[in-house]
Protein backbone atom coordinates (compact mmCIF):
# COMPACT_ATOMS: atom_id res chain seq x y z
CA UNK A 1 0.00 0.00 0.00
CA UNK A 2 2.58 2.09 0.94
CA UNK A 3 4.50 1.85 -2.56
CA UNK A 4 0.93 2.65 -4.48
CA UNK A 5 0.93 5.44 -2.46
CA UNK A 6 4.82 7.07 -3.00
CA UNK A 7 3.95 5.93 -6.81
CA UNK A 8 1.12 7.96 -7.07
CA UNK A 9 2.76 10.74 -5.13
CA UNK A 10 5.16 10.61 -8.05
CA UNK A 11 3.13 10.71 -10.65
CA UNK A 12 0.85 13.25 -9.51
CA UNK A 13 4.15 15.34 -8.97
CA UNK A 14 5.82 14.59 -12.26
CA UNK A 15 2.56 16.12 -14.00
CA UNK A 16 2.13 18.88 -12.60
CA UNK A 17 6.42 19.26 -13.25
CA UNK A 18 5.47 18.86 -16.85
CA UNK A 19 2.63 21.08 -16.90
CA UNK A 20 5.03 24.02 -15.57
CA UNK A 21 7.51 23.45 -18.43
CA UNK A 22 4.44 23.38 -21.18
CA UNK A 23 4.88 26.25 -23.68
CA UNK A 24 1.63 28.09 -23.89
CA UNK A 25 0.09 30.46 -26.26
CA UNK A 26 -2.92 31.99 -27.15
CA UNK A 27 -4.18 29.48 -29.77
CA UNK A 28 -8.02 29.36 -29.79
CA UNK A 29 -9.45 32.91 -29.40
CA UNK A 30 -13.30 33.79 -29.49
CA UNK A 31 -14.38 36.12 -32.78
CA UNK A 32 -17.79 36.66 -34.15
CA UNK A 33 -19.46 34.21 -35.35
CA UNK A 34 -17.88 31.42 -34.04
CA UNK A 35 -19.60 27.97 -34.04
CA UNK A 36 -21.17 27.13 -31.04
CA UNK A 37 -19.99 23.68 -28.74
CA UNK A 38 -20.13 20.99 -30.92
CA UNK A 39 -20.09 17.29 -29.11
CA UNK A 40 -16.98 15.63 -27.69
CA UNK A 41 -13.18 17.66 -27.24
CA UNK A 42 -11.96 18.60 -30.58
CA UNK A 43 -8.07 18.94 -30.55
CA UNK A 44 -6.31 20.67 -32.90
CA UNK A 45 -2.81 19.10 -33.29
CA UNK A 46 -0.19 20.79 -35.27
CA UNK A 47 3.17 19.83 -36.29
CA UNK A 48 5.54 22.68 -37.09
CA UNK A 49 8.62 23.24 -39.34
CA UNK A 50 10.29 25.40 -37.03
CA UNK A 51 13.30 25.33 -35.92
CA UNK A 52 13.39 27.35 -32.92
CA UNK A 53 15.51 25.87 -29.85
CA UNK A 54 17.58 23.67 -32.66
CA UNK A 55 21.48 23.91 -32.04
CA UNK A 56 23.70 23.21 -35.18
CA UNK A 57 24.45 19.70 -34.23
CA UNK A 58 20.19 18.92 -33.94
CA UNK A 59 19.82 20.72 -37.12
CA UNK A 60 22.39 18.08 -39.06
CA UNK A 61 20.96 15.23 -37.36
CA UNK A 62 17.32 16.36 -38.43
CA UNK A 63 18.14 17.47 -41.87
CA UNK A 64 16.25 20.59 -40.80
CA UNK A 65 18.17 23.08 -42.86
CA UNK A 66 18.42 26.76 -42.09
CA UNK A 67 17.75 27.35 -38.13
CA UNK A 68 15.58 30.37 -37.51
CA UNK A 69 12.80 31.68 -35.20
CA UNK A 70 10.33 32.26 -36.97
CA UNK A 71 6.55 30.64 -36.56
CA UNK A 72 7.28 28.69 -39.66
CA UNK A 73 5.23 26.18 -41.51
CA UNK A 74 2.75 23.40 -40.49
CA UNK A 75 3.50 20.08 -41.82
CA UNK A 76 0.87 18.50 -40.15
CA UNK A 77 -3.25 19.10 -39.49
CA UNK A 78 -5.36 17.57 -37.28
CA UNK A 79 -8.57 17.18 -35.76
CA UNK A 80 -8.54 14.38 -33.02
CA UNK A 81 -12.36 14.11 -31.71
CA UNK A 82 -12.95 12.08 -28.20
CA UNK A 83 -16.28 11.36 -27.60
CA UNK A 84 -17.36 12.68 -24.36
CA UNK A 85 -18.52 9.38 -22.81
CA UNK A 86 -16.24 6.95 -24.46
CA UNK A 87 -15.54 5.08 -27.74
CA UNK A 88 -13.07 5.29 -30.38
CA UNK A 89 -11.08 8.95 -31.07
CA UNK A 90 -11.65 10.01 -35.06
CA UNK A 91 -8.04 11.32 -36.32
CA UNK A 92 -8.98 13.52 -38.92
CA UNK A 93 -6.61 15.15 -41.21
CA UNK A 94 -6.48 18.21 -43.43
CA UNK A 95 -4.37 18.18 -45.89
CA UNK A 96 -1.96 21.02 -45.57
CA UNK A 97 -2.59 22.38 -49.22
CA UNK A 98 -6.35 22.21 -48.91
CA UNK A 99 -8.03 25.21 -50.74
CA UNK A 100 -9.60 26.72 -48.21
CA UNK A 101 -11.10 30.51 -47.41
CA UNK A 102 -8.58 32.28 -44.67
CA UNK A 103 -10.70 34.74 -42.40
CA UNK A 104 -9.63 38.51 -43.77
CA UNK A 105 -7.39 37.08 -46.20
CA UNK A 106 -9.21 35.34 -48.98
CA UNK A 107 -8.63 31.71 -50.43
CA UNK A 108 -5.21 30.24 -49.50
CA UNK A 109 -3.69 26.79 -49.29
CA UNK A 110 -4.75 26.08 -45.51
CA UNK A 111 -1.25 25.89 -43.61
CA UNK A 112 -0.83 29.79 -45.12
CA UNK A 113 -3.03 30.45 -42.02
CA UNK A 114 -0.64 29.20 -39.45
CA UNK A 115 1.55 31.00 -41.57
CA UNK A 116 0.29 34.07 -41.75
CA UNK A 117 -1.67 34.22 -38.04
CA UNK A 118 0.09 31.67 -36.04
CA UNK A 119 -2.31 29.16 -33.86
CA UNK A 120 -5.17 31.44 -33.59
CA UNK A 121 -5.43 32.23 -37.21
CA UNK A 122 -5.33 28.14 -37.99
CA UNK A 123 -8.04 27.94 -35.38
CA UNK A 124 -10.81 30.07 -36.75
CA UNK A 125 -9.60 28.94 -40.42
CA UNK A 126 -10.46 25.33 -39.26
CA UNK A 127 -13.77 25.64 -37.92
CA UNK A 128 -15.29 28.23 -40.43
CA UNK A 129 -14.23 25.01 -42.76
CA UNK A 130 -15.41 21.97 -40.84
CA UNK A 131 -17.87 23.68 -38.61
CA UNK A 132 -16.21 22.05 -35.72
CA UNK A 133 -15.25 23.71 -32.74
CA UNK A 134 -11.40 23.74 -31.36
CA UNK A 135 -11.73 22.78 -27.79
CA UNK A 136 -7.77 22.29 -27.08
CA UNK A 137 -4.50 23.20 -29.37
CA UNK A 138 -1.16 21.08 -29.51
CA UNK A 139 1.72 21.80 -31.51
CA UNK A 140 5.29 20.00 -31.52
CA UNK A 141 7.73 21.46 -33.25
CA UNK A 142 10.49 19.91 -36.09
CA UNK A 143 13.50 18.78 -33.16
CA UNK A 144 10.69 17.77 -30.57
CA UNK A 145 9.21 15.41 -32.54
CA UNK A 146 12.28 13.37 -33.04
CA UNK A 147 13.18 13.89 -29.47
CA UNK A 148 10.26 11.86 -28.30
CA UNK A 149 10.23 9.07 -30.15
CA UNK A 150 13.99 8.48 -29.09
CA UNK A 151 13.14 8.70 -25.28
CA UNK A 152 10.28 5.84 -25.68
CA UNK A 153 12.95 4.01 -27.01
CA UNK A 154 12.29 4.32 -30.91
CA UNK A 155 8.81 2.38 -32.36
CA UNK A 156 8.19 -0.16 -34.48
CA UNK A 157 6.58 0.52 -38.13
CA UNK A 158 5.56 -1.81 -40.74
CA UNK A 159 5.48 -0.77 -44.10
CA UNK A 160 3.58 -2.06 -46.91
CA UNK A 161 6.45 -0.85 -49.61
CA UNK A 162 9.82 0.65 -49.47
CA UNK A 163 10.51 4.43 -48.92
CA UNK A 164 13.13 6.30 -50.48
CA UNK A 165 13.44 10.16 -50.26
CA UNK A 166 17.07 11.64 -49.88
CA UNK A 167 14.92 14.99 -49.48
CA UNK A 168 13.48 13.56 -46.10
CA UNK A 169 16.74 11.64 -45.43
CA UNK A 170 15.12 8.43 -45.14
CA UNK A 171 15.68 4.73 -47.53
CA UNK A 172 13.47 2.19 -45.74
CA UNK A 173 12.56 -1.44 -46.58
CA UNK A 174 9.45 -2.90 -46.58
CA UNK A 175 8.28 -4.92 -43.93
CA UNK A 176 8.48 -4.26 -39.76
CA UNK A 177 11.70 -2.28 -38.25
CA UNK A 178 12.43 0.08 -35.50
CA UNK A 179 12.57 3.73 -35.93
CA UNK A 180 14.55 6.27 -34.07
CA UNK A 181 13.89 9.57 -33.92
CA UNK A 182 15.27 10.98 -37.21
CA UNK A 183 14.20 8.24 -39.29
CA UNK A 184 10.89 8.87 -37.52
CA UNK A 185 11.00 12.38 -38.75
CA UNK A 186 12.09 11.66 -41.97
CA UNK A 187 9.13 8.97 -41.89
CA UNK A 188 6.29 11.41 -41.32
CA UNK A 189 7.83 14.36 -43.44
CA UNK A 190 8.44 12.38 -46.66
CA UNK A 191 6.21 13.34 -50.00
CA UNK A 192 8.03 13.73 -53.03
CA UNK A 193 8.25 10.13 -53.60
CA UNK A 194 5.26 8.23 -53.46
CA UNK A 195 2.45 7.87 -55.67
CA UNK A 196 -0.56 9.85 -53.57
CA UNK A 197 2.46 12.73 -52.30
CA UNK A 198 1.04 14.46 -49.62
CA UNK A 199 -2.24 12.36 -49.29
CA UNK A 200 -0.06 9.10 -48.60
CA UNK A 201 1.97 11.85 -46.00
CA UNK A 202 -1.20 11.98 -44.34
CA UNK A 203 -1.45 8.42 -43.93
CA UNK A 204 1.74 7.71 -42.44
CA UNK A 205 1.69 10.37 -40.55
CA UNK A 206 -2.08 9.06 -38.83
CA UNK A 207 -0.08 5.60 -38.36
CA UNK A 208 2.62 6.75 -36.90
CA UNK A 209 0.92 9.12 -34.57
CA UNK A 210 -1.68 6.47 -32.98
CA UNK A 211 1.71 4.16 -32.75
CA UNK A 212 3.53 6.54 -30.29
CA UNK A 213 0.47 7.76 -28.39
CA UNK A 214 0.19 4.09 -27.67
CA UNK A 215 3.50 3.63 -26.49
CA UNK A 216 3.75 6.90 -24.73
CA UNK A 217 0.79 5.74 -23.22
CA UNK A 218 2.14 2.04 -22.62
CA UNK A 219 3.09 0.41 -19.14
CA UNK A 220 6.30 0.07 -19.74
CA UNK A 221 6.71 3.58 -20.41
CA UNK A 222 4.66 5.21 -17.64
CA UNK A 223 5.94 3.01 -15.11
CA UNK A 224 9.99 2.75 -16.27
CA UNK A 225 11.61 5.88 -14.58
CA UNK A 226 14.33 5.11 -17.45
CA UNK A 227 12.26 5.92 -19.96
CA UNK A 228 9.22 7.36 -18.47
CA UNK A 229 11.14 10.50 -16.87
CA UNK A 230 12.92 11.35 -20.26
CA UNK A 231 9.54 10.93 -21.98
CA UNK A 232 8.30 13.55 -19.77
CA UNK A 233 10.99 15.59 -20.31
CA UNK A 234 10.87 15.60 -24.29
CA UNK A 235 7.47 16.09 -24.26
CA UNK A 236 7.47 18.83 -21.67
CA UNK A 237 9.99 20.84 -24.05
CA UNK A 238 8.96 20.39 -27.39
CA UNK A 239 4.98 21.07 -26.76
CA UNK A 240 3.24 23.90 -27.03
CA UNK A 241 -0.25 24.19 -26.14
CA UNK A 242 -3.12 26.72 -25.77
CA UNK A 243 -3.18 28.77 -22.52
CA UNK A 244 -5.61 26.95 -21.07
CA UNK A 245 -4.83 23.73 -21.33
CA UNK A 246 -2.89 21.78 -19.47
CA UNK A 247 -0.66 18.32 -18.62
CA UNK A 248 -3.63 16.11 -17.76
CA UNK A 249 -5.52 17.26 -20.84
CA UNK A 250 -2.75 15.83 -22.90
CA UNK A 251 -2.78 12.64 -20.26
CA UNK A 252 -6.40 12.25 -21.45
CA UNK A 253 -5.82 12.27 -24.49
CA UNK A 254 -2.99 10.08 -24.68
CA UNK A 255 -5.53 7.20 -22.55
CA UNK A 256 -8.23 8.01 -25.28
CA UNK A 257 -5.85 7.19 -28.11
CA UNK A 258 -4.17 4.07 -26.42
CA UNK A 259 -6.27 1.70 -27.96
CA UNK A 260 -5.95 3.26 -31.49
CA UNK A 261 -8.30 5.68 -33.62
CA UNK A 262 -10.60 6.13 -36.76
CA UNK A 263 -8.74 6.91 -39.41
CA UNK A 264 -9.99 9.98 -41.70
CA UNK A 265 -8.69 12.32 -43.98
CA UNK A 266 -10.94 15.26 -45.64
CA UNK A 267 -11.54 13.54 -49.01
CA UNK A 268 -10.35 15.24 -52.07
CA UNK A 269 -12.51 15.84 -55.23
CA UNK A 270 -10.06 17.59 -57.38
CA UNK A 271 -7.01 19.75 -57.91
CA UNK A 272 -5.97 23.17 -59.21
CA UNK A 273 -3.26 25.78 -60.34
CA UNK A 274 -3.88 28.87 -58.45
CA UNK A 275 -1.64 31.84 -57.67
CA UNK A 276 -0.56 29.72 -54.80
CA UNK A 277 0.37 26.87 -56.75
CA UNK A 278 -1.10 23.57 -57.16
CA UNK A 279 -4.05 23.08 -54.23
CA UNK A 280 -6.50 20.21 -53.20
CA UNK A 281 -9.70 21.30 -53.55
CA UNK A 282 -12.45 19.20 -50.98
CA UNK A 283 -14.95 16.98 -52.45
CA UNK A 284 -17.21 19.31 -50.33
CA UNK A 285 -20.60 16.34 -49.97
CA UNK A 286 -18.03 14.05 -48.93
CA UNK A 287 -16.08 16.06 -46.32
CA UNK A 288 -19.46 17.08 -44.92
CA UNK A 289 -20.78 13.79 -44.65
CA UNK A 290 -17.76 13.15 -42.07
CA UNK A 291 -17.89 16.74 -40.21
CA UNK A 292 -21.60 15.99 -39.00
CA UNK A 293 -20.70 12.80 -38.26
CA UNK A 294 -18.60 14.64 -35.16
CA UNK A 295 -20.86 17.24 -34.47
Amino acid sequence: MALVLVFLIVMVGGLFWVDSKLTRVEAIKNYSGRVSNTKGTNWLLVGSDSRAGLDKKDADRLMAGELNDSVGRTDTIMIVHVPSFGGKPTMLSLPRDSWVDIPGQGQNKLNQAFSIGGPALLQQTVEKATGLRIDRYAEIGFGGFANVVDSVGGLEMCLKEPLKDPMAGVDLKAGCQEMDGPTALGYVRSRYTSARGDLDRVDRQKQFLSALSKKVASPGTLLNPFRGLPTAKSLAGSLTVNKKDHAWNLAMLGLAMRGGANQETVPIGSYMDTYAGNVAVWDDQAAQAIFNKLK
